[in-house]
């Protein structure tokens, strides 16, 4: 049974709250990779304001599931099996979703996978399957949404990133390559949609507590001992709330988890500080190789 969350841990005053609910009641959205992770929560927390959801991921029995427990809630949302590598079922979707509701308000392009290892150890097919998820998937549902934005006048798309394609992360080369490309394509947009009425906003998590350490492929890594070294990460519920209330805000760039903020900030300041701390991240972390 899914779980629905609400707004009750929101750290906003009354008029806060209100806002945000008022922003985003009846507004008919997509959110990919919604069968768990981010995706889930941002799901439960947008339908318990209102949202009208159309929710996507590959995992049909999950995404049903989570879809399922929102309209037993007493909220809106459908189920879509989706794999975003396929540029014609994500079209199919969108068009779908505007003939139904007349209209797309939101599009979260947040489906992810990761691949975990040196760059040396990770095959090709790894590289070109990451990237065709994290970053073509995005760019499917771009292609998809923003058209149809652009037609009506207003729209907002919302893509996840990750603190990975803000900074030079290690150890998931093929991550960081496709997040820096969400990062770019999602900014650019951003400038070139403003003047037709689309905003765009980009997500960059830092350590979130979702299943994308547990599920996610390692070459080469001892992962139960990688894992052990990571910061504790923020629930998604709480990523969703702050996704969620600077979203609201129109903010371009969506850092979430203070060490993510504390790096974003230092990246900019000093490059090359921020190399150092990943020169000695990678090496701690080569403890953990287990060589072919």
């Amino acid at each position: 049974m899914v779980a629905i969350s609400g707004f009750k841990h929101l750290p906003l005053n009354h008029w806060r709250k209100r806002k945000i609910m008022n922003h985003f009641e009846n507004k008919v959205m997509i959110i990919t990779g919604a069968g768990s992770g981010i995706g889930r929560a941002l799901a439960e927390k947008l339908a318990s304001v209102g949202a009208v959801l159309v929710l996507a991921d590959v995992n049909s029995q999950q995404v049903e599931a989570v879809a399922g427990a929102i309209v037993k809630a007493g909220w809106k949302a459908a189920a879509v099996t989706l794999d975003v590598t396929d540029r014609l079922a994500v079209q199919k979707m969108v068009e779908q979703t505007v003939v139904r509701h007349g209209r797309l308000d939101y599009m979260f392009n947040n489906a992810g996978i990761a691949v975990g290892g040196e760059a040396r150890d990770v095959p090709f097919d790894d590289w070109k399957k990451v990237i065709d998820v994290n970053l073509y998937g995005v760019l499917h549902g771009v292609c998809a949404a923003y058209p149809v934005m652009v037609r009506q006048g207003y729209g907002h798309i919302v893509n996840t990133a990750s603190m990975a394609g803000l900074m030079p992360f290690p150890g998931e080369i093929s991550y960081t390559t496709s997040k820096y490309g969400v990062v770019g394509m999602t900014l650019g947009l951003r400038v070139e949609g403003a003047a037709l009425g689309v905003k765009a906003s980009v997500v960059c998590p830092g350590f979130i507590e979702t299943p994308i350490y547990t599920t996610s492929k390692a070459v080469c890594v001892d992962r139960d001992k990688a894992l052990a070294e990571l910061p504790k990460g923020m629930t998604p519920e709480r990523c969703a709330e702050v996704i969620i209330r600077e979203v609201e805000r129109n903010k371009p760039v969506i850092v979430v988890t203070l060490l993510a903020k504390w790096l974003y900030f230092m990246q900019r300041l000093s490059p090359g500080l921020v190399l150092w701390i990943f020169r000695q991240y990678i090496k701690k972390m080569r403890r953990f190789r287990i060589a072919d």
